[in-house]
This record gives C-alpha cells, structure tokens and sequence, in this order.
C-alpha cells in the first residue's frame, strides 16, 4: 500500500467521520452566528479591536482583520476543543497501530480532514463577514480585500492548532490532561510573542513571532507611538475611530512569507508527529518498590468479613452519595499531598491570587476527570439501574466540590480571621463543579471541562 493511498484512505474516512457528525453543523454555523459579535460597536459592546484605546474606522480590509484576529487569538481554544472532542477523538488504533502503513500518511491525512473542516468554518465566516460589511462598512465594500485579509491572518492559525493536535495525539504523555495543559501554555505564549518585537521594522524574522498574525496589520511596515494594542476588552476606549491602513501592514516585508511559513511549519509538525508516533499500550502498574511508591500508592481495600450481617438501607442515602463524592474526588495520596500543599499556599500572602487559584487548578484536574468518569456513557447506563438518580449524584457532586473547596481555604480563612477566602473559595468551588458536571454531560468525556476550566482559570489568574 502506497503512502499516497494511506493518506487518501485517512483523509476520507475522517471526513466521512466528520460529515455524520451533529457537531460539524454546530461549528460550521458558529462563524455566521458570532461573525456580530466579533466586530465592536460605537457603544464598546463587541470584541475590542484597539489601537491607542481608539477602534478603528471600519474599512473592508479592517473588517477582515479583525474577524481573522478575533479567529486566530480568542477562538483557537474553541477550535481546540472540537478537534479533540469530536467525533474522530476515537481512533481503530487497535488495527492501525499493528498494520504497516506510513504513520506519517495517516497523519497528514487526518490533518488534511482537520484543515478541510476549520477552514469550512472559515468559508462560513467569510460569507457572513461579506453580508455584515454590506451593513456596516465605511465606503465601497471590497470583498476581494476583506476576504484575503481574513484568510491571510486565519488560516495559518487554524492550521497550527489542526496540526498541534496530530502531534498530540501521537505521544502517550500528551493524549491526556497534560496535552490540554501544554496548549493552553503554548496559546498564551502565542499571544505574548509579539511583544518581543514589538517597535521593530517589518522584515521576516519579526512577523515570525507572530502566530497569531494580528501585529503587523494593525501597526504598519514601521511602528508608530500609537502602537499600544488591545484585544477583547477594555473600559478606557476614547471616544471616535481613527483611520487604518491594514494594506500597508498585510504587504509590509515579511509579513506575507511569514504566514506561509506558519502553514508550512503545520505540515512539518504533522511530519514530525508521523516519525514519533508511539502506539496506544495498556497502562502498567506503577512498581510497589520504593518507599515513594508505598508512600503515593492507595491504601489496599479492607478485606471482607464472610460473618459481617447484611447491609440494611441506609438512613441518609442522599448524605452517603455526597460523602463517596467527596471521597472520590479526592482520591488517593498524591491528590491529598497536593491539597496540603495548597492549603498550605494559601497561608502565604493574599489568598486570592496565591492560595485561591493553587487550590482552584488542583480541583479542576480532580472534578474534571472525576466528572468525565462518572458520565461515560457505559457507566451511566449502570447507574440509572441503581436507587439514586443520575441527576442526584450530580448535585452531590457539586456540593462535594465546594466542599473540598472550602475545605482548601479554611486554613487562611482561621490565620487571618476572614471569611473572604472561604466567600472565594464558595465561588470557585461551586463555578469548577457546575461547568465540570455540565460539559462532562454533553461531551462524556474529561477533555472539554478541563480545557474550558483551564482557560477560565488562566483569566481568574490574571485578572
């Protein structure tokens, strides 16, 4: 079998996966549906797209910067998140990993059905952006300019995060919690990269820093004093636009090579994940050797008593299910050596921006695979036989996280006398519970709770 047929049997079947998808059509109509949102008003409502805290005077090329820009910085997490949760986060890996073929024409093959269903999206996108700047451009529209401009700072974006998840995927230590972890660092450092250049002249090895594409078009081949950038939001926006030039940065030196250099660096590290593909093996037994291993690992089971009376109905059926909760959110000793050492954090400093956010990453990796188990579809339809209610062990699922959240900050809440940071601890613990048991719900998985924990933890962080 040819790489070339590998790949065309790869691209097809994860398409054809893709297509029988209900999620696809939520994802194709996210663009014309949100295309209103990502441009700001007069009135500051919308994503802010500022220069020296004034918006720009909204062109048709400044339109299609600023929906690439608003794509390429504040949605690849979402994007992200439908390539890893979607219908082809389920691999034959059992058949595939034993036969043959080329893992690197796999891998660009499924890459290609990634590209071809975010850059579906962005088609999506960019009919609505033709629509929205018949409504609200300055001048003439120019559908030629708006278009070009939008997939020039787009769709580079779209095909590193197609391409990082291949990557992912093909590493057993990063098919996990730790890949989500690992992406949300690399997204944050995308954002903070330009700043490393930031003032210099346009030429290749600058806009490189760029992944996100969003710096040259709104500054120009040379940076002037009104360079200050925002994105997303901010409450000190003057009033009025001043004009921009976007044409001037899209065809500043470097700036259009960079982006193609970012599209070839994708299918490079989809190459590379081919090459270092290591195949799904059964997880072995952490070895008992050690006094670390006997320290970290759970205590055995107590054994049965063959005399012990029958169990009778419990009292407090409701009380019990929120206590195995509780107790199998915060499983085993490295979970409670953690929770020490966060508690722990909590007592130095201001609570809020160092034992708050310690204890708040700790739970969300704990409530987030917790919740993930619990809603697998298999282990659902067993507990709807028993006599508490999915929908109860829900409840007593948030009440254990709160728990444990308070359960966190009551030592500084005892040091300094203040119910503040038990007040924080009710909000966080009971915000990391709902959105873990509602997203576990929908997607039955792990995968989509903590990555959006993740990134609301990263806004609790720096806010």
């Amino acid at each position: 079998m040819t790489a070339i047929a590998v790949a065309r049997s790869s691209l097809a079947t994860s398409l054809t996966r893709y297509r029988r998808s209900w999620g696809l059509w939520l994802l194709l109509i996210l663009g014309p549906v949100s295309a209103r949102f990502m441009i700001a008003r007069d009135d500051g409502s919308g994503v802010q797209i500022a220069l020296g805290n004034h918006l720009p005077v909204m062109t048709s090329a400044v339109l299609g910067v600023s929906l690439g820009i608003v794509v390429s910085t504040l949605l690849l997490p979402i994007g992200f998140l439908y390539l890893r949760a979607n219908v082809t986060r389920r691999q034959p890996w059992q058949i595939e990993d034993v036969t043959p073929a080329s893992r690197v024409a796999i891998a660009l093959g499924r890459f290609g059905a990634d590209v071809a269903v975010l850059f579906a999206m962005l088609v999506t996108l960019t009919l609505a952006g033709w629509l929205l700047g018949w409504l609200i451009v300055t001048g003439p529209l120019d559908i030629v300019q708006l278009s070009l401009t939008l997939w020039l700072v787009a769709a580079p974006a779209l095909m590193g995060i197609a391409a990082l998840r291949i990557l992912f995927d093909a590493v057993p230590v990063t098919r996990r919690g730790l890949g989500e972890l690992l992406y949300l660092i690399l997204w944050i450092a995308s954002l903070a990269a330009p700043v490393a250049v930031q003032g210099l002249p346009s030429r290749f090895a600058t806009n490189f820093y760029d992944f996100p594409g969003f710096y040259r078009p709104l500054v120009g081949p040379v940076p002037t004093a009104h360079d200050n950038i925002s994105i997303g939001a901010s409450d000190r926006l003057a009033p009025g636009r001043v004009p921009l030039d976007v044409m001037a940065g899209i065809s500043a030196p470097g700036y259009v090579s960079s982006r193609l250099a970012w599209a070839l660096m994708s299918v490079i590290v989809t190459v590379f994940a081919g090459l270092v593909y290591r195949p799904h093996r059964p997880r072995r037994k952490a070895s008992r050797r050690g006094m670390v291993a006997r320290l970290l690992a759970a205590p055995p089971p107590k054994p049965a008593d063959p005399n012990a009376a029958p169990a009778g109905r419990a009292a407090f059926a409701f009380g019990n299910l929120a206590w195995a909760e509780f107790r199998l959110i915060g499983w085993g000793r490295p979970f409670l050596l953690l929770a020490a050492c966060a508690a722990l954090a909590g007592l130095a400093g201001d609570y809020r921006h160092i034992g708050s956010p310690a204890a708040a990453l700790l739970l969300i990796f704990a409530m987030a695979g917790h919740a993930g188990r619990s809603e697998a579809s298999g282990l659902l339809a067993l507990t709807r036989t028993a006599s508490q209610a999915p929908l109860a062990r829900r409840v007593a699922f948030v009440m254990a996280g709160v728990a444990w959240a308070v359960l966190l900050a009551l030592p500084a809440a005892l040091l300094n006398l203040s119910a503040r940071p038990l007040a924080l601890a009710l909000a966080t613990g009971a915000t990391t519970a709902l959105v873990a048991s509602l997203l576990a719900l929908i997607s039955r998985s792990a995968f989509a709770p903590r990555l959006v924990l993740l990134i609301l933890w990263y806004g609790y962080l720096s806010s």
